[in-house]
């Protein structure tokens, strides 16, 4: 018996043989061409090839993982039509005379170097996109398509993943994710936590273990090769437990969400789209907390019209059938980027040109969203929240344009309900420190503890070098949220939480204890959370 220790990123515990996921990457070869016009043309077709098998990743993830995470295939995407990207492919192919292989792969490395070497966080992620894509195309173009076909339930054990190959195996053949390197920011760490599967990095895999039996451990973050009787009977019993909670977890459908004294607490869902809906729906979620309205521009090449926006929203509401649905309102910038805004580069994006100061600042913008929002009110009960507020005066603002979105369709005969609630995100220290002066202006605050936590510690949160001291648990955070929700209710708003702090079950009867009046979750995290409400006094 070995074992071997990582890092955990995915709980649970998997028990089977591992299949040595080898991608089987040859090196490219330089090969002179005699027809330029030929290899672009050949080019264009694997280029389409690997636009439509990315189409698909898509649809499968959309199922298995939600819009959200789904996403990302539709970056991939975008990323094969980018025209730096093609111009360098072909001015390769044209001026060198090379094989198209060559060309993809040359200009893959040098991107995803480019990319590699940018200061900010969220560009060097897209190195690893980049490669993933070229190494697509190139595959398509010399053939040698790598298999996910597998045949029984297996460990997963690679060098590393990328989110495409995450996503294409057949998720009820998989037992756990085990790689030597990844990060748990990586989209594929992410998918893996969606997916409910044990999974690990950081493990100095071998080949030699492709056909052995292993015990992943998610919560310690080990893997054992040829685990011994006794390891097993104990791992067994873990994993019997797993099972057994989460069937109890199941009979929670249905129920309120209340805690042994009768308080009662409002789980809601956060979606980041119109299909997260059926997730949020099968979790019994009560509502939605976070209506994550930015995927509207991220999937749009211009943006969207009124009537867009209002379809997406109405669609969300109607759904929901008279379940709360708190959109927040755009939140573009830092990790965030859409072209067609023009938001320019800049030093320190996180704390830059974004959410609530783009909408201020272009109020065209913010007042067409606001007019689909208060249109799609109409069809259910609609709350809207404001991010990345830091001032009065902001909210002021805010609510100024509310109110002349009003004036405006109550003049054009449009209807809209008028019981619909504004509030704010409390994701800044300085919204929380003047929290209860701004609780007088609003109906309902959500803290977004991922950003609050970013700008209290002062860690850049897409930044994995400070993945060690980036603690969501560090007292001054915790007392900031226990004083937002005290101030809340000084001021007559009700508070929620909607960063990932409101999933974490350890902090559960904490939250209750200040006060909380509502937790929003991913649906996946919905009945775990219910479960630790119903034991807390």
């Amino acid at each position: 018996m070995q074992q071997f220790k990582g890092k955990g990123i995915g709980k649970g515990v998997a028990i089977g043989r591992i299949f040595f996921y080898d991608k089987g990457e040859e090196a490219v070869r330089r090969e002179t061409i005699d027809s330029v016009d030929a290899e672009i043309e050949r080019y264009e077709a694997a280029k389409a090839k690997a636009t439509e098998q990315l189409q698909k990743l898509y649809d499968k993830a959309l199922v298995e993982v939600g819009e959200e995470n789904a996403a990302i295939f539709e970056v991939h995407q975008m990323m094969l039509e980018d025209e730096d990207y093609n111009d360098s492919i072909s001015n390769i192919i044209k001026t060198e005379k090379v094989c198209a292989e060559y060309a993809v792969a040359t200009t893959g490395d040098n991107f995803a170097e480019m990319f590699a070497n940018m200061d900010d966080e969220y560009f060097k992620a897209r190195s690893a996109d980049v490669k993933d894509i070229s190494e697509r195309v190139v595959r398509v173009l010399s053939g040698r398509e790598t298999t996910s076909d597998l045949e029984e339930p297996v460990i997963l054990v690679a060098e590393d993943l990328a989110p495409s190959e995450t996503v294409q195996f057949d998720k009820s053949k998989l037992l756990a994710f085990v790689t030597r390197l990844g990060s748990a920011n990586s989209h594929t760490a992410i998918l893996a936590r969606m997916m409910s599967l044990p999974a690990i990095i950081g493990i100095d895999i071998d080949k030699s273990w492709n056909g052995k039996q292993a015990i992943v451990d998610g919560y310690k973050g080990t893997i054992t090769i040829d685990p011994d009787d006794d390891y097993m009977k104990e791992m067994l019993l873990i994993r019997h437990r797993d099972e057994e909670h989460r069937k109890l977890l199941q009979q929670l459908k249905g129920k309120p969400s209340v805690t042994k004294s009768g308080r009662k607490i409002k789980l809601y869902a956060n979606i980041g789209g119109v299909k997260d809906t059926g997730a949020a729906l099968d979790n019994d979620a009560e509502g939605v907390g976070l209506f994550r309205s930015e995927f509207l521009y991220l999937e749009s090449e211009d943006f969207p019209t009124e009537d867009t926006q209002f379809q997406a929203y109405k669609s969300v509401v109607q759904n929901m059938a008279g379940k709360q649905v708190v959109i927040r309102t755009l939140d573009l910038g830092a990790d965030k980027q859409v072209g067609y805004f023009d938001l320019g580069d800049e030093d320190n994006p996180a704390m830059g040109y974004r959410a609530i100061r783009i909408c201020l600042d272009r109020p065209e913008i913010f007042k067409t969203q606001l007019r689909a929002i208060y249109r799609a009110s109409a069809y259910g009960k609609v709350a809207i929240m404001f991010p990345m507020i830091i001032s009065l005066d902001e909210v002021l603002q805010c609510k100024k344009y509310v109110e002349e979105v009003k004036q405006e369709l109550k003049a054009e005969n449009i209807p809209y309900s008028e019981d619909v609630e504004l509030g704010i995100m409390i994701e800044t220290p300085a919204a929380a420190v003047i929290s209860e002066y701004l609780a007088k202006e609003v109906d309902f605050f959500s803290i977004g503890t991922n950003d609050l936590t970013q700008y209290t510690l002062a860690i850049d949160r897409q930044n994995a070098k400070l993945e060690s001291i980036n603690d969501s648990h560090h007292p001054a955070v915790l007392e900031l949220i226990r004083m937002t929700i005290e101030n809340g209710h000084k001021g007559g708003a009700w508070v929620g939480i909607c960063g990932e702090l409101a999933a974490d079950t350890s902090l559960t009867a904490k939250f209750i204890e200040y006060g909380v009046d509502e937790l929003s979750v991913s649906p996946a995290f919905i009945l775990p959370v219910r479960a630790e409400i119903v034991n807390t006094e």
